[in-house]
């Protein structure tokens, strides 16, 4: 590419990238400014950038390029969400026997009922193996559904749900349920919701970011370790006859 070819597409990249970030900024003052939790910022500048892509005929791959360097932040933000954990280290050192067999069986469950459910309401297999990863990072989860046979794009489509409904409905359905420990509250969003979710909770206290990042990081990782034997064991049960 020449110089002066490159110069339009920098400008535009750059032009993307503040665009996005003006308005990631401008709902998340609006949330501030209003108190209310459904105007999560993440899903407000989702509802204007699609309708945005379609009417300028952009393709999602040309935008995701233009604003790449965006997505090369993702990893260093999971990363700061550590710093809370840290903080916590001495009193999660106590119960890590307790936090682990919650956290295993957390995702036996999400995996088997979500994967069961797809079976039994859709009899999709490549469905169901992506649905039943819904519950942990994108990179972990999309390389899970590459090994497992499973369709990539109904897994980042299932992860941003699983995130923003955990944003937004989690908390208060945690209160409404009576769960007001912070120590609960950050494993159950962080196990259900992820980054996007232990970020939302992290605001409410560090003890909320940090049970939250340890449920992140450990159902990440027990899934990656358990699913693709369990996805097996569903799958063959599935396809053996009545």
């Amino acid at each position: 590419m020449s110089f002066s070819g490159s110069v339009p597409a920098l400008f535009s990249s750059a032009m993307l990238i503040l665009a996005t970030l003006a308005l990631y900024q401008g709902f998340a003052w609006l949330q501030r400014r209003s108190g209310q939790i459904w105007l999560n910022p993440m899903l407000l500048s989702i509802l204007v950038i699609i309708p945005c892509l379609l009417a300028s005929d952009m393709p999602f791959e040309q935008f995701y390029r233009a604003t790449e360097p965006l997505n090369m932040l993702l990893e260093p933000a999971i990363v700061a969400l550590g710093f809370p954990l840290y903080q916590q280290l001495g009193q999660i050192r106590k119960q890590w026997q307790v936090i682990f067999s919650l956290l295993l069986l957390g995702a036996l469950l999400v995996i088997s009922i979500s994967f069961c459910l797809t079976m039994l309401l859709l009899h999709y297999p490549q469905i169901a193996v992506s649905l039943s990863l819904k519950s942990i990072t994108t990179p972990i989860g999309l390389a899970l559904t590459l090994q497992l046979a499973g369709d990539t794009s109904v897994t980042a489509f299932a992860i941003i749900l699983a995130g923003l409904f955990g944003a937004l409905l989690g908390p208060p359905w945690l209160t409404m349920l009576k769960v007001h420990s912070a120590k609960a509250q950050g494993l159950a969003i962080g196990a259900a919701s992820h980054a996007l979710g232990t970020a939302t909770i992290s605001k409410t206290s560090y003890e909320h970011g940090a049970y939250g990042s340890l449920a992140l990081i450990i159902s990440a990782v027990i899934t990656a370790l358990i699913s693709p034997t369990l996805i097996t064991w569903l799958q063959l049960f599935f396809e053996s006859p009545a």
